[in-house]
C-alpha cells in the first residue's frame, strides 16, 4: 500500500493554516524541498519526514507486514 506522503502533509499544513515557508521554516528544511514534497516530486528521507511531521504534530508509524511462509524464527528467506 502507497502513501501519498505528500498530499497528507500539504493537507495538514493547510488544516493548520501554514504556509509552505513558515513550515519550511519550522522544520528547518529548504522551502524548494517542501514544493517537491507536496507535488511527490521528491522522496523524502525518514529524518526529513520525521522534521516535517513534528511540526504537524504528526508521527510515523511503521509496520512490518505478515507474510505467509516465512518462518519467524528463521536468519533466512529461503
Amino acid at each position: 500500500m502507497l502513501v501519498d506522503v505528500g498530499k497528507i502533509i500539504m493537507q495538514r499544513r493547510k488544516q493548520l493554516r501554514i504556509t509552505q515557508p513558515t513550515l519550511a521554516e519550522l522544520a528547518d528544511i529548504h522551502v524548494n524541498t517542501l514544493y517537491r514534497i507536496e507535488r511527490n516530486e521528491a522522496n523524502p528521507t525518514v529524518h526529513l519526514l520525521e522534521k516535517l511531521l513534528d511540526v504537524l504534530g504528526m508521527e510515523i508509524k511503521i509496520e512490518v507486514k505478515k507474510t505467509e511462509g516465512i518462518n519467524e524464527n528463521s536468519q533466512s528467506l529461503l
